[in-house]
């Protein structure tokens, strides 16, 4: 595979981890003092573990409302993914926003993921390890090669169901079941899940024909969306098991549901 370490990029790359990282402990810090403040009552009932979780949510669902607006903005606003040129296909296309984007979200999966084996298994299963062991290859993949970020970005953005779910986990743990606020949610959940269903890296490549030529040029560009859009049906089980826990009250195991069995197959 090429690498794509040019002078900017061996800046770039490391600042934007780093402060990826840093940002998941300014708000791991800040959730709790603005638990403290706002919501003292519930918060003040929890255990150790239980705070430590209510901490690791805040950073999670702000790195998924970044990342999720970046994602839209390359993706719809920017004419950074603009298939303008018929010379370069669009699967080369890059900015220095999504390499910043890509190192922030990097600094994020590390973050979690070394939370997660800390608590193991508390704040996720083997499959929340999976994702993000995903995550990270996927998007170290599309940064040392240059291709396919298009694909990366369009899982990134289906990262925007993440605040719905951990906003389900707050409703939960306050005993707020019964409220009007977790009907909605549960509601903006389902229609967040079929979204993400439907931003699957292949429903955009199955009549795409520069897919066909990015494989056929370069080995690293068909791991990169390959790697993809496993993360993207992965994603898509997960927040299932969410919509199965709201549906149902409880689950076992969504990586062995039915439709995710379909969903990772296909």
């Amino acid at each position: 595979m090429e690498g794509n370490f040019g002078p900017t990029e061996q800046v770039l790359w490391p600042v934007s981890v780093f402060s990826g990282i840093v940002m998941c402990k300014i708000v791991y810090e800040l959730t709790g003092q603005i638990s403290l403040l706002y919501f003292n009552k519930c918060y003040n009932k929890l255990n150790k573990s239980q705070k430590i979780e209510w901490n690791n949510r805040g950073f999670s669902t702000f790195h998924a409302i970044v990342a999720a607006a970046v994602s839209f903005y390359l993706l719809v606003l920017s004419d950074t993914f603009k298939d303008g040129n018929p010379d370069v296909l669009v699967v080369h296309n890059k900015s220095v926003l999504s390499d910043a984007m890509f190192g922030i979200s990097l600094g994020y999966f590390l973050s979690d993921l070394a939370m997660i084996l800390w608590l193991f298994p508390s704040l996720g299963g083997k499959e929340y390890i999976l994702h993000h062991g995903l995550s990270i290859y996927a998007m170290l993949l599309s940064l040392i090669s240059g291709k396919g970020q298009i694909y990366i970005l369009m899982v990134l953005f289906s990262e925007i169901t993440t605040p719905f779910v951990n906003l389900r986990w707050y409703l939960d743990l306050a005993g707020q079941k019964s409220s009007s606020l977790y009907v909605y949610n549960g509601v903006a959940l389902f229609l967040g899940w079929l979204v993400c269903l439907r931003i699957s890296p292949e429903s955009f490549y199955e009549t795409d024909q520069e897919f066909l030529c990015t494989i056929s040029q370069k080995k690293g560009g068909f791991k990169v969306i390959f790697s993809a859009n496993m993360l993207a049906n992965l994603h898509c089980c997960l927040s299932e098991s969410e919509l199965l826990k709201r549906l149902q009250g409880s689950f076992s195991s969504s990586m062995f549901s039915p439709t995710c069995i379909f969903i990772l197959i296909r």
